[in-house]
């Protein structure tokens, strides 16, 4: 039964969510921790399924059935309630919570990673936000390095606040370029700002360079 988890959520698609939970579950299962992962909806999936639901479920190293990782998946790469109206569906909310409440029997410690950011429409009257409320995990809010990244992560925090969300931390994801002297003065800012709320920062990473070792793992465990 689940005694702890996340809620890993960004502030924009593509700014390293997956990166960051595949890092924060390898790294807890290094330390023994029995992790599970689930990516509720998932869109752009192609034909050989759900790819970042297969990465967490890879990094969690569980065998748990493919549709309780990821019970919704919708083949555009757009809202997940655009994705699904594309195809004539709905999100089905209630395959979610079922498939919710077996990772949580399953696991100690459960995972769940978000798509796009915490406005984005999941279905009529449910946003991301109230996705993670309805998990009752905290959140781990993922923010890029590059310029912009001060407004986008304030953005984000106050919804936040204003959702009256419990924050676990912010980590920021570098992504494979290297950041430009503009970016990483912007980026020292908001580092500033952050203060104890910073739990890591991901640098573009070499290929023998492990993700996990630079998030500070101890916040993320009861």
């Amino acid at each position: 039964m689940t005694r702890g988890g996340l809620f890993v959520t960004g502030t924009d698609t593509g700014v390293g969510k997956t990166v960051v939970g595949c890092a924060i579950l390898r790294g807890l299962r290094g330390r023994g921790l029995d992790v599970g992962a689930l990516k509720p909806v998932e869109t752009g999936v192609g034909p050989f399924g759900p790819a970042d639901a297969r990465a967490l479920a890879t990094a969690s190293g569980a065998d748990d059935p493919p549709e309780d990782v990821c019970p919704q998946a919708f083949a555009l790469p757009a809202a997940p309630s655009v994705a699904a109206r594309h195809e004539e569906r709905e999100v089905d909310l209630a395959a979610i919570d079922a498939a919710l409440t077996r990772q949580r029997v399953r696991h100690e410690w459960l995972l769940v990673e978000g798509a796009g950011g915490l406005l984005v429409p999941v279905a009529a009257g449910v946003d991301m936000a109230e996705l993670a409320r309805r998990c009752g995990l905290p959140l781990l809010l993922v923010t890029r390095a590059t310029l912009g990244t001060i407004n986008h992560t304030r953005l984000s925090l106050a919804a936040v606040r204003q959702r009256g969300l419990e924050l676990a931390g912010v980590v920021i994801s570098h992504g494979p370029e290297p950041i430009s002297e503009a970016d990483a003065a912007n980026l020292a800012e908001l580092r500033d700002e952050l203060g104890a709320a910073l739990l890591g920062e991901i640098p573009s990473l070499g290929p023998d360079d492990a993700a996990e070792k630079h998030l500070d793992l101890d916040r993320f465990v009861p």
